[in-house]
């Protein structure tokens, strides 16, 4: 046991080390997922006419109109990223980035399901926004900054 007790105080250290930086982790996560759902949301506005041929012809959205399932799956991917990349509702934006997400897999799958890089695409971004929704989203953000604030500010209430 005198090697475990050694080894306590060096993984001990290890630890306290890499502990800070997993707040940039969570911001480097945050960032990259919003920046591939921006990235499509701009590429759906640049040209209407095609995502509604797109939406149309290739997405499979079940149960929404065209034109409803191309506004919605583009605003949320041009209001969504935004958020999450700031840490402002974070929560929420992981949540909403990633119905969008499963919507995309589900109205594309007969694309995705014989494209294996696009499908692990979306299942990478699932897993980080997951990564996200659960752990929160870091002390670099706005969240955490505003809701404690918040949170004392409504129990004087």
């Amino acid at each position: 046991m005198g090697w475990l007790t050694a080894a306590v105080p060096v993984i001990d250290r290890a630890i306290g080390w890499l502990a800070p930086l997993a707040h940039v982790i969570d911001l480097v996560i945050r960032l990259y997922v919003a920046d591939a759902f921006f990235k499509s949301g701009l590429t759906k506005i640049r040209s209407w006419d095609a995502t509604l041929y797109l939406f149309a012809n290739e997405y499979r959205v079940p149960l929404l109109p065209t034109e409803v399932a191309a506004f919605l799956g583009t605003a949320g991917e041009l209001v969504l990223p935004p958020l999450l990349a700031l840490g402002l509702a974070t929560r929420f934006a992981a949540a909403g980035i990633t119905l969008v997400n499963i919507v995309a897999v589900i109205a594309f799958w007969h694309v995705l399901s014989e494209n294996a890089a696009a499908l692990n695409s979306h299942v990478y971004w699932g897993m980080l926004l997951l990564v996200t929704l659960f752990h929160g989203p870091g002390k670099l953000s706005l969240d955490h900054w505003l809701w404690p604030r918040i949170r004392a500010r409504a129990a004087r209430r």
